[in-house]
């Protein structure tokens, strides 16, 4: 694991305690996997969760949303493989960078933007990959 991280955030940026300072152990653990996520490939929040052997999906959320900002965010997604809402646009672009796989969606109806293909994208946080 590496050195214990501060968290230092940019002018308005939330961090869930209203000042910076030292992360709590489960958030570190959390952003270090991230970190490790190679590009092209993701991990739900559940899988992290299920790694880690500690916490679930909405606590591993809950990390991210606060914490998240300054690691590969968008190679962490839903189990759906839908894109987080709110930074559709932003993650779509960091996925077709890495060449992340992606279903593409019909253009009727309101959901249309691709979907991360789990199948292929998905990272079991082996060393080898």
């Amino acid at each position: 694991m590496s050195e214990h991280r501060e968290y230092d955030p940019e002018p308005g940026e939330r961090d869930g305690r209203g000042t910076g300072g030292d992360l709590p152990d489960f958030a570190e653990r959390v952003l270090d996997l991230t970190e490790r996520i190679p590009p092209g490939r993701v991990m739900t929040y559940g899988d992290i969760a299920e790694y880690l052997e500690e916490g679930g999906p909405r606590q591993v959320g809950r990390v991210m949303a606060l914490y998240g900002a300054p690691v590969p965010w968008w190679r962490v997604v839903r189990a759906d493989g839908r894109l987080l809402p709110g930074h559709e646009l932003r993650a779509l672009e960091r996925y077709r960078e890495e060449g992340t796989p992606l279903r593409e969606r019909g253009r009727s109806g309101k959901d249309h933007l691709p979907r991360v293909d789990l199948a292929r994208a998905r990272w079991d946080g082996s060393l080898g990959d």
